[in-house]
């Protein structure tokens, strides 16, 4: 329907916030807020860093993981960050959101997944494994429908679920598959069904994940 031209660089990462504006963020080290009926940008925010990947939150607030290792909060309504940078200890691929907005789930480049409490502005868990390793720069994590359960692709095609508890519940391989990274999983909205995409250009459905 629209082209909507600006960026400088890749864009990483597109959401809508609310239903007449669209926000993105790009390695310019911009983000820009899109008005979607007169197809124009309203507004760009200067983040110093390369944007991987953000969330909206509601109409006018939404959150962006960058390249310097920070989680930035951001409000149309305000010009700068609306609040501290929570810093992390590597460059930060992917974040997503509970459906409540309280939890906010980062993968990041040191190899492990962070459980934000978003009420706190603080990390309350990490997921590690020995073999999980993180295989991009843009390396996307989600959480199940119920929140319950979140899933990660790994360097070795791998992926793996943990229960948002803490345990690691599974890892799921296809021993017929290429062995290239996982970059992207998501869940399907109604049920267990898991896809994945790796660098192989594969898309993989798991059911009953």
């Amino acid at each position: 329907m629209h082209t909507l031209t600006g960026h400088s660089g890749k864009v990483l990462a597109a959401k809508f916030l609310g239903s007449a504006f669209l926000v993105t963020g790009s390695h310019d080290r911009t983000l820009k807020i899109w008005d979607l009926k007169n197809r124009s940008c309203t507004e760009t925010k200067f983040a110093g860093s390369s944007c991987n990947d953000l969330v909206t939150t509601d109409s006018f607030s939404f959150i962006s993981g960058h390249v310097d290792k920070k989680i930035r909060f951001w409000d149309v309504r305000t010009a700068d960050c609306t609040a501290n940078d929570i810093p992390l200890q590597g460059k930060i691929t992917s974040l997503d959101l509970t459906k409540d907005g309280k939890f906010l789930l980062t993968c990041v480049r040191d190899d492990t997944i962070n459980l934000l409490d978003l009420r706190q502005n603080r990390i309350v868990r990490t997921f590690r494994n020995d073999n999980f390793k993180v295989g991009c720069d843009w390396s996307r994590v989600a959480f199940s429908p119920s929140s319950s359960r979140i899933a990660a692709g790994s360097a070795d095609g791998s992926v793996y679920i943990w229960n948002i508890n803490g345990p690691l519940e599974t890892v799921l391989k296809d021993p017929n598959g290429s062995g290239a990274a996982v970059t992207a999983v998501s869940w399907h909205p109604f049920s267990s069904t898991l896809a994945s995409v790796d660098r192989a250009k594969k898309c993989t459905i798991w059911s009953n994940a």
